[in-house]
């Protein structure tokens, strides 16, 4: 038999996609962790973590662009042979999601009872849900700065120090989770506002830490350090139309989250059991979405570096590569939840019920994944080659088709259980409109601009 040596695009997007895998499926650890913990409170704790974190994550990834937009920028800098460049570029993003950060968390703070009820829990959900939020909020600022320091560092082909704060991050996070929230020794027992509290004291440090990472790289190669305000202006302007494709993709989550309460509140055991579990299979669905986004990752840092130094053939072959790993990782996710469906409830709540509503939409969910892993590399590909207003308007597009079937699900007597047909439809409908617009764009040849900048 012969055996098939790996390419060196193979090994290019090991050595950056690797590490980012690491990292990104401890990302989404802070909410795993936080749900093992507040799981063990009771089904309405865990149900009001479900709607803080639906809010939280939203509000946060919003700004994802702070990351993916700097990524592609500081790749291409650094293809084209602007080192310095690339770090001023770096930077002006920092100083970018400073700004955002005290706005959305002052504003947020302020309308916590108003997000809270924006998606219709009962007063058992509600109030949990508000505690939580109140605290986490207050980690919005480090969440941002996290964000666009690792962007600056994988633009930089540097996906290994992420990972090292991650693990350090979580770890600690998981650690704090337990202590604050059943107390120990001197500490008090602080349910699940402990839960947030401890999130947001290792999100804090884990941004000191890549902050200080960045600001090393940038006064070894003469970058300054003070606010720009012309280059914020400009990031802030590159970040809008990915701004705009994110804030499609959360609709698309939250729209959901609101259909299962919809549909909950119109069955007879009560809202608790399948918000519940949607909470639960939405968190494995973005553990397994953060894992997929790995190759997305190595995409958006190879498609910047290889069109920036004016390589479209380059580029064209390392996109059909990570495409295929895509596929292969997509099928691997997949057969992995489906194996695992009938026990992972059990990893966070002894409540049978949620583990009977769980198992279907989780099998639903692995079917999904080969799909998703399409969709992410492609994503990847054309954000790192600055194709936002694409992304942008094909997102819109997704959303406007989708929105309207999964509230009608939500409101239609189906056979079964509701919360099913939502995830039925969120994979059919919402992955299989996305993967459609990516590969259509894919396709064609207006993303491939060389050059040390995009087109707009």
């Amino acid at each position: 038999m012969t055996r098939v040596r790996p390419t060196a695009d193979d090994r290019e997007i090991g050595r950056l996609a690797v590490p980012a895998f690491l990292a990104l499926v401890a990302e989404p650890l802070f909410l795993l962790g936080d749900s093992a913990v507040v799981g063990h409170l009771g089904t309405d704790p865990l149900a009001g973590l479900g709607i803080a974190g639906t809010i939280l994550q939203t509000l946060v990834g919003l700004c994802v662009f702070l990351a993916y937009g700097t990524t592609a920028g500081v790749a291409r800098q650094l293809g084209a042979g602007r080192r310095a460049a690339a770090l001023a570029q770096g930077i002006d993003g920092l100083w970018l999601a400073v700004v955002i950060g005290v706005v959305v968390t002052a504003l947020g703070i302020g309308l916590v009872d108003q997000l809270v009820a924006l998606l219709g829990p009962g007063p058992g959900v509600a109030g949990p849900a508000a505690t939580y939020l109140r605290v986490a909020l207050l980690g919005v600022t480090p969440l941002l700065l996290m964000l666009a320091a690792t962007g600056v560092l994988r633009g930089l082909q540097d996906t290994r120090t992420p990972l090292a704060v991650a693990v350090g991050g979580n770890a600690l996070n998981l650690l704090l989770n337990v202590v604050l929230v059943y107390g120990a020794g001197p500490l008090p027992r602080l349910g699940i506002r402990g839960s947030a509290l401890g999130s947001v004291i290792a999100q804090a440090l884990s941004a000191a830490v890549l902050v200080a990472v960045v600001v090393r790289v940038a006064r070894r190669e003469g970058a300054t350090l003070a606010p720009d305000l012309p280059g914020i202006r400009t990031a802030a302007r590159a970040g809008v139309p990915l701004l705009v494709r994110t804030l499609t993709l959360r609709a698309a989550l939250l729209v959901t989250t609101y259909a299962v309460v919809v549909s909950a509140g119109r069955g007879l055991g009560g809202q608790a059991v399948p918000i519940a579990a949607h909470q639960l299979a939405m968190t494995v669905w973005t553990f397994l979405a953060f894992a997929l986004d790995s190759i997305a990752i190595a995409a958006q840092a190879l498609t910047g570096r290889y069109l920036g130094a004016g390589d479209a053939a380059g580029t064209r072959a390392v996109t059909r590569r990570m495409v295929g790993w895509g596929v292969v990782c997509g099928v691997v996710t997949g057969i992995g939840l489906a194996a695992v469906s009938p026990v992972l409830g059990n990893l966070f709540t002894a409540d049978e019920a949620v583990h009977r509503a769980l198992v279907p939409v989780l099998l639903v969910g692995a079917l999904a994944q080969p799909v998703a892993g399409v969709v992410f590399v492609l994503d990847g590909v054309l954000i790192g080659a600055g194709d936002g207003r694409y992304l942008a308007w094909a997102g819109v597009v997704v959303l406007a088709g989708y929105a309207p079937l999964v509230l009608l699900t939500a409101h239609a007597d189906l056979p079964g259980a509701a919360l099913t047909w939502v995830w039925i439809v969120f994979c059919v409908v919402f992955t299989g409109g996305r993967v459609a617009t990516l590969l259509h764009r894919a396709y064609g040849d207006r993303w491939l601009v060389t050059g040390a900048e995009p087109a707009r």
